[in-house]
């Protein structure tokens, strides 16, 4: 099949909160191209953490899939492009997002997910693994006590994003705050059970893990301030 046989998939979640249903995974690997997907999980933003690693494997082995793993701190992968063109899920996992683009700039891995996701291979991730796709983000890669705007993501996705919406006290009233200053774009913001699913680069839908959980949309209001639109959201479970 041709490059664009497949529909393109991000699946943009704001954080990875418990739940021993795995209900975000199932749905993300049901969006693979591959009935028994090969799912790829990349730690960068953790500095490759060996816990991390091993609650992926943890959590994959109860999924019918054929998990792997790209690690760059110490890697094994010499051909990067080739090895993510042949999965069919990528998942990033949390951690600092600024660390994470600069390390997937000089190994080419950026490059190597734009060409991915466009032959249809299903990007998601959480947190950092959120940040990424956008062009602009909160983060707080630059000092955990304080958030701050980042605008160098891949730009898969155009405007901003805040993950951890409502897990954390101050990403709400910082996202606010950049947004309606103009220090970012307009965006989104997703709960920690939430998943935003983009096909291409249009939202498709929201899904939750949680039944209160959500995401919404932040506009700018041109008087200093923002709108904030809560999204209707598809609860997985039950």
């Amino acid at each position: 099949m041709g490059q664009d046989a497949y529909p393109r998939w991000i699946v943009a979640r704001g954080g990875h909160p418990a739940d021993p249903t795995h209900a975000m995974d199932r749905f993300v690997l049901s969006l693979a191209r591959r009935r028994r997907p090969r799912v790829c999980f990349v730690p960068t933003a953790s500095g490759d953490a060996p816990a991390y690693l091993a609650r992926f494997y943890r959590i994959m082995s109860r999924l019918d899939c054929e998990p792997s793993d790209l690690t760059l701190f110490e890697r094994t992968v010499a051909d990067i492009p080739r090895f993510v063109a042949e999965q069919d899920v990528i998942y990033v996992g949390g951690g600092n997002t600024a660390s994470l683009l600069a390390v997937w700039r000089a190994h080419g891995l950026d490059r190597a997910l734009r060409d991915a996701w466009t032959a249809g291979v299903v990007l998601t991730g959480v947190s950092a693994g959120m940040n990424c796709w956008f062009s602009a983000s909160v983060t707080d890669s630059f000092d955990v006590t304080t958030l701050a705007p980042l605008s160098d993501g891949l730009g898969l996705l155009a405007g901003s994003c805040c993950p951890h919406f409502d897990g954390e006290p101050q990403r709400r009233p910082t996202y606010h705050r950049c947004v309606g200053a103009g220090l970012l774009a307009d965006g989104w913001a997703a709960d920690d059970a939430a998943g935003l699913v983009f096909s291409g680069t249009e939202l498709a839908e929201v899904v939750t893990s949680a039944p209160k959980a959500t995401a919404y949309r932040v506009r700018a209001d041109g008087a200093g301030g923002v709108s904030e639109e809560r999204l209707a959201a598809r609860y997985l479970g039950d």
